[in-house]
């Protein structure tokens, strides 16, 4: 029996509820949903120039303009008849990828260290595997919204054979964005300075955009450079989302490099969920 005066509103309830409260990984994640709806609503006039209006002004720079100075060989472009079919696939998939690092770099960190809403979430009957879920969801949406935009107004240009190829190369995109997602998550979770992100960008995203076959077929890079380039994931996804695209698929391939990205996914999310644990609860 408590003592009298000692009972606050809610107090018995919590000092009652399990350590997790019981709930699945459904439950947890759904009882975020409106702190992430929330997010949204206060964040996407400012994710509106980096997630469409930069990537259109690219394409078009690279695609139409400098495309048009190049002439388009089905045998040396991978399958595509113009320039601007070859590189817009891959500059989706690169494009992921970037929106995929910059949302669970800064903000993860900002959430540990400096806003300190995971603490706050943690406080709850929520566990570690809810919250990353959570957050990974809010990434996948994006991905999912970005490449959606991306696609359709690529779309009127002629860049896709066929509207099944259309879908599976969008899917292959988010996949390709949900394993860096993952990846770099679990990096963040560990990391204690953000001077670490600036080495990330430097030594990882801004080599991986450049050199893993989204502007020009990575066989130009020499038969060593080539191989380098091929165990990259963002080249999984790039060479993905382009067979699609093209409906130019070698099957034995495509079924390779969706292994490859959903194998790297789930050890992404371990790496994440583990991260997250021992910054957080250990």
């Amino acid at each position: 029996m408590s003592a009298p005066g000692t009972d606050l509103p809610g107090t018995a309830d919590t000092a009652v509820a399990p350590a997790g409260g019981g709930l699945t990984l459904a439950d947890g994640v759904r009882r975020q949903v409106d702190y992430w709806l929330v997010v949204v609503r206060r964040t996407w006039k400012g994710s509106v120039v980096s997630s469409f209006l930069s990537p259109l002004l690219y394409v078009v720079a690279m695609g139409v303009v400098l495309g048009g100075f190049i002439q388009g060989d089905p045998d040396t472009l991978e399958g595509a008849d113009s320039y601007l079919a070859f590189v817009v696939p891959g500059l989706i998939a690169a494009h992921a990828m970037q929106t995929a690092v910059s949302e669970t770099t800064y903000p993860v960190m900002g959430m540990i260290k400096w806003q300190k809403v995971y603490d706050s979430m943690l406080a709850t009957p929520l566990q570690v595997h809810h919250v990353v879920a959570a957050h990974l969801g809010f990434v996948a949406v994006r991905l999912a919204t970005t490449c959606a935009v991306y696609n359709l107004v690529m779309a009127p240009f002629g860049v896709f054979a066929t509207w099944w190829g259309a879908v599976l190369a969008f899917l292959a995109q988010v996949l390709v964005g949900m394993c860096f997602a993952t990846l770099v998550y679990g990096v963040s979770a560990r990391l204690r300075s953000e001077e670490g992100f600036g080495v990330m960008f430097r030594l990882g995203v801004f080599p991986l955009f450049l050199f893993s076959g989204a502007f020009f077929p990575v066989a130009n890079l020499g038969e060593v450079g080539a191989w380098v380039a091929r165990l990259t994931p963002l080249w999984q996804g790039v060479s993905l989302s382009r067979m699609f695209a093209l409906d130019h698929v070698t099957w034995w391939l495509a079924a390779l490099n969706a292994l490859v990205l959903v194998v790297l996914c789930v050890l992404g999310w371990f790496w994440s969920v583990s991260g997250l644990r021992r910054r957080m609860v250990s």
